[in-house]
């Protein structure tokens, strides 16, 4: 297709192209076929494909640019590309630019399936895509009273920026716990940048303003992206709000090697940068770096009495400054009904809260470790929880070590020591694991109180930080009973830096540097 061609034209070549998406969505396209826009230009209208139409897995419709840059299509008040009950579709290269209208009501890239039935639709692929000015960026999922939605879903290398609601969002049907199913299957979303979607500030019936929200999906893997400075407008008098990266209504998702920060909340809930919320199972969030965030770096919460938020994990992560607008949260928080199997350790928190304006006017300081009630079976340990003020860690209730259990953490501060313990307040760790019997193991003492000498904590304490300053420089084991190896279930292949794991561990995302394993 090129603005100077001819909808007269076979449109099989270059030489021959096409003029319009209008004559184009009148052509039925099969197995193998290309629809090729002209790079660099615009086509001012929008594409659908119906059932019938599109490809298979081995032999999808391609839809890309072709020639010098990448085509741009501006649909009139709708969503730009829209693939209804089909798939075996493969978008590239292609930019999407919204409108007034489609700000209000559609979607860059639609996927959706409204057909009766289990069988989810195979094969899509979202590749070097750039959408902005919609409802949502990209969407995908099961239509109302339908229970299936895709499977064999890659988005890479891809931004969703300037949208309304979301960047990136699949979604399903109300979640069943006495029958969990999945509209979604087999995700990989890998590179994917969305930011600046700003939440919608007239929108209080559910959160708006997130940059990557999984709903409804089994098998599915978020690597090397992006969420950043979303939430902004999100509205003021909203019960729930936004999130960076996000899931719930899953299970066997894997949240690794991603970055969350500056995400915003217009409200006093969420607005952070990594979360497990209702009704997740079997997840693991690793390697991954929130700061600057409204709300929690990293949030696991359970607000329904279903009993399918259960075995999830929590490890090799890192918090810095997180909880900036809302110190009601922390840098990790976890709590909610009926949320069981909980395993949190080897992260880094840091919290430096001298550069929270808002938490010194309320008179808080967030804490590096938030944990509510309604959990059982929640293991912490192995964890560096590291501030220059305010509380180390903040429970809701005294949890005995049948509930709740803190072993081989490092819990230090660059001033006076605090931890709060239900109703009680700690400022020793001797004194808390007398009281408490917690940080112990078969009667031996654990965890520790020691500077672990992380830059990040050095005066003047505020501005922008890197990954070196947050490597132990002054490593040292528990002073007694087991090191921290001992005390993980499985501690995986190697740290934060992506380094193999030495033989002894330290607490925390990053292992120290040897002579053998030099750091980075």
């Amino acid at each position: 297709m090129s603005p100077d061609g001819d909808n007269k034209n076979d449109g099989m070549s270059p030489q021959k192209p096409w003029r319009t998406l209008d004559h184009a969505n009148s052509a039925r396209l099969h197995p193998g076929d290309r629809l090729r826009l002209r790079g660099g230009e615009r086509f001012r209208g929008s594409l659908t494909l119906e059932k019938g139409e599109a490809g298979s897995p081995t032999r999808p419709v391609v839809i890309d640019s072709y020639g010098d840059g990448r085509a741009t299509i501006t649909p009139r008040g709708t969503s730009g590309i829209t693939v209804h009950n089909t798939a075996g579709v493969e978008i590239r290269n292609i930019a999407l630019v919204g409108d007034r209208k489609a700000l209000r009501e559609g979607a860059g890239i639609a996927l959706r399936n409204s057909l009766p039935g289990t069988r989810r639709l195979e094969h899509v692929s979202i590749t070097q895509v750039d959408v902005r000015g919609f409802q949502n960026g990209i969407s995908v999922g099961a239509d109302k009273d339908a229970v299936a939605g895709f499977s064999n879903v890659r988005i890479a290398d891809t931004s969703v920026h300037h949208n309304l609601e979301a960047g990136l969002v699949f979604y399903g049907p109300e979640f069943d716990a006495a029958r969990p199913a999945y509209a979604n299957t087999g995700l990989r979303i890998e590179r994917v940048k969305a930011y600046s979607n700003t939440g919608d500030p007239r929108n209080n019936r559910r959160n708006t303003g997130s940059g990557i929200a999984l709903g409804s999906v089994k098998n599915a893997k978020v690597t090397h992206s992006e969420a950043h400075d979303n939430g902004t407008r999100s509205a003021t008098d909203a019960d729930e709000g936004p999130e960076g990266i996000w899931t719930y209504d899953s299970t066997r998702v894997v949240l690794e090697r991603n970055r969350s920060y500056r995400n915003r909340t217009g409200s006093r809930v969420d607005g952070g940068g990594f979360g497990l919320d209702n009704n997740v199972s079997s997840s693991v969030v690793q390697y991954n770096l929130a700061y600057n965030n409204d709300g929690p770096g990293f949030l696991v919460y359970s607000g329904r009495p279903t009993g399918a938020h259960r075995d999830n994990v929590v490890r090799f992560n890192i918090s810095v400054d997180d909880a900036r607008r809302l110190p009601e949260y922390g840098g990790i928080v976890a709590y909610g009904i009926r949320l069981t199997d909980l395993s949190i350790y080897h992260n880094t928190v840091v919290m430096r809260t001298d550069g929270l304006a808002s938490a010194a006017a309320m008179g808080q300081r967030p804490p590096a470790l938030r944990l509510r009630d309604g959990m059982r079976g929640v293991r912490v340990h192995s964890n560096i929880f590291a501030t220059d003020s305010g509380p180390l860690v903040d429970t809701q209730s005294p949890y005995g070590p049948s509930v709740l259990t803190l072993q081989g953490n490092n819990y230090h501060s660059t001033r006076s020591w605090s931890l709060r313990w239900g109703a009680e307040r700690f400022t020793t760790l001797d004194a808390w694991r007398t009281a408490t019997g917690q940080e112990g193991l078969n009667g031996v003492a654990t965890g520790s109180s020691h500077n672990p000498c992380l830059r990040a904590l050095d005066p003047p304490g505020t501005g922008r930080i890197g990954t070196e300053d947050l490597v132990p420089r002054c490593p040292r084991a528990t002073p007694t009973g087991p090191g921290p190896r001992a005390l993980d279930t499985d501690p995986g292949p190697v740290d934060y830096l992506g380094r193999p794991l030495p033989a002894i561990l330290t607490p925390g995302a990053l292992q120290p540097p040897t002579p053998e394993r030099p750091g980075r």
